[in-house]
């Protein structure tokens, strides 16, 4: 069950004077942390599906739905990943257009 937690006032979150800059990310926050654990998803179920077929080629599955799930997860996280790149090129030839 999640806890609710009360809502912080504004001035603890906002000082008024400036202080050392906190953190705002998490460790592992980052786009190539991001980045990489899409590529290794990607990897993983790519084993997966590859084991599944060898499993149906074989005549060990005893379940053929078992390799449509390995497909399909194989195929959403190639497109999680394809979206990515997509919106970090995005953001670098927005960074690109900036002109100072």
């Amino acid at each position: 069950m999640n806890v609710l937690t009360p809502i912080s006032p504004l001035w603890d979150t906002m000082p008024l004077t400036k202080a050392e800059p906190k953190q705002t990310h998490a460790p592992g926050d980052t786009f190539a942390d991001f980045f990489g654990a899409a590529v290794e998803a990607v990897r993983q179920t790519d084993e997966e599906k590859a084991h599944a077929q060898y499993l149906l080629a074989t005549g060990q599955l005893d379940n053929p739905a078992e390799l449509q799930l390995a497909t399909t997860k194989y195929e959403m996280s190639v497109s999680m990943m394809v979206q990515l790149r997509n919106k970090g090129l995005e953001a670098f030839n927005e960074l690109m257009r900036i002109s100072l």
